[in-house]
């Protein structure tokens, strides 16, 4: 049992696969930090100050404790659901120009047919004119 794990382990599948999971989820920390850090705050600015982080819509308000402690109420946060979207947009066109570029390279290259011959007169064609000219 232990050598047919290593056989499925081994198998070039599972490998790239494992290292597909492992790299797609560095690019989605990438492509978060890009949109949190350097999209939003930008159209945040020209919105009048708007931190998406912070558009939320509250459904009750906070409670704080006796001891100061304070315990968020429920809230829907819609500008993190903002967030997120871009996050997908940005990494869904990225995949897109990757699929692409794949699709680009893998296909095979035309090649060119030369024209066929002219084949001349049918054997019909041919028949016609000796006889046409037997006539003459």
């Amino acid at each position: 049992m232990i050598q047919e794990f290593k056989d499925f382990i081994m198998k070039g599948n599972v490998l790239e696969l494992a290292v597909a999971v492992i790299i797609a989820g560095a690019f989605g920390a990438v492509v978060t930090s890009f949109t949190n850090d350097i999209i939003l705050p930008p159209i945040g600015q020209a919105m009048g100050g708007v931190d998406f982080s912070d558009l939320k819509y509250m459904l009750s308000d906070d409670v704080i404790a006796a001891d100061g402690t304070v315990t968020a109420g429920a809230a829907v946060r819609y500008g993190n659901f903002i967030q997120m979207v871009i996050n997908f947009l940005i990494i869904a066109f990225i995949l897109f120009l990757i699929v692409k570029a794949y699709n680009k390279a893998s296909e095979e290259p035309a090649v060119e047919e030369a024209p066929a011959p002219d084949p001349g007169p049918s054997e019909i064609d041919l028949l016609k004119e000796i006889r046409d000219a037997l006539k003459k």
